[in-house]
């Protein structure tokens, strides 16, 4: 980062973020504390390995903002007029990610040892506090993506394996208290090696995408849909008895082996079929204890020529 001569008008300030409102006479005293610096592409501004004592305001140019580690995927960009450094301008502890210059660009710096002096503004510190609160919010969205993406299969994108783990302790618990049953289905893919081996893995991702699709057309907003692992995938049926399971695992069987084709961006394939296994929970149940029958009446589904229902 290189300083260099030469500072912005009044007027620029006014159109920056946190300066929007301020008082001239502010401005034109902030005007004696700033620095205008030359950034190159790719250089680093903010680390978490590094406090940092500026706050920097883009007034050319683009950054990034990447978390955990350089070669991450920017969580956001910073435009011209907009901040970055508010809050370990503030804490005086390193930042919590990296700031990086996505292209040349040139920023106004502040030390924080100006902080006091920002106070004598109720407008500049009304424009901080509320960019503290968007920094906030931004993290916690973050966390809200993150915590879902976390629990959603990337492929296929219906619930994964840890989805199923605490999806099951709430709803196992909930039919208990209420004396109602619940049910799973097991579900297996039939012939899925040798349909890759024949069409290739492009193709077989296509199958499950589409199985997972179908089945879940066929499901209620509180069934949980979940692809297991590989070609295999779980749906819990809270409050449903084994005879209305065993109807929608028919069902679902049948909607599946209707779709004789699947539609791909290179052309028409050849459609799968499924196996399904069926099992009611009991008292003493646990996920696995569960997740075990299921699966022996998968097996035995398979074993009696695939593409039925057994349970």
């Amino acid at each position: 980062m290189k300083r260099i001569t030469g500072m912005p008008t009044v007027e620029q300030l006014q159109s920056i973020r946190l300066f929007r409102g301020v008082e001239r006479p502010v401005l034109l005293a902030l005007l004696e504390r700033l620095e205008t610096c030359e950034v190159d592409a790719e250089e680093l501004i903010l680390s978490p390995h590094t406090l940092n004592r500026h706050l920097y305001m883009l007034v050319r140019g683009q950054l990034s903002v990447q978390l955990a580690s350089r070669d991450n995927p920017p969580v956001r960009y910073v435009e011209v007029n907009d901040c970055v450094g508010e809050v370990s301008f503030c804490d005086h502890r390193p930042p919590s990610a990296y700031v990086i210059a996505s292209e040349p660009s040139r920023v106004l710096r502040l030390h924080s040892r100006e902080l006091p002096f920002l106070t004598q503004s109720p407008q500049l510190m009304q424009n901080l506090i509320e960019l503290l609160c968007d920094r906030v919010r931004l993290t916690d969205q973050l966390i809200i993506n993150s915590e879902h993406n976390a629990n959603i299969d990337v492929l296929t994108g219906v619930f994964n394996r840890r989805w199923l783990e605490h999806i099951f302790e709430r709803e196992s618990a909930r039919c208990a208290f209420n004396g109602r049953p619940l049910c799973m289905l097991m579900i297996d893919v039939d012939e899925f090696k040798p349909y890759n081996d024949r069409h290739g893995h492009i193709a077989g991702d296509h199958a499950l995408c589409q199985v997972a699709r179908l089945l879940g057309t066929q499901l209620r907003p509180k069934d949980s849909l979940v692809r297991f692992g590989g070609e295999e995938f779980v749906i819990l049926l809270p409050e449903l008895d084994l005879r209305t399971a065993r109807l929608i695992a028919e069902r679902l069987r049948q909607r599946v082996a209707q779709n004789d084709t699947i539609a791909t961006p290179t052309g028409s394939l050849p459609g799968v079929t499924i196996s399904v296994g069926l099992a009611r929970m009991r008292a003493s149940d646990t996920l696995e204890g569960l997740v075990g029958r299921a699966d022996k009446a998968l097996y035995l589904a398979k074993a009696r020529g695939r593409n039925r229902v057994c349970g």
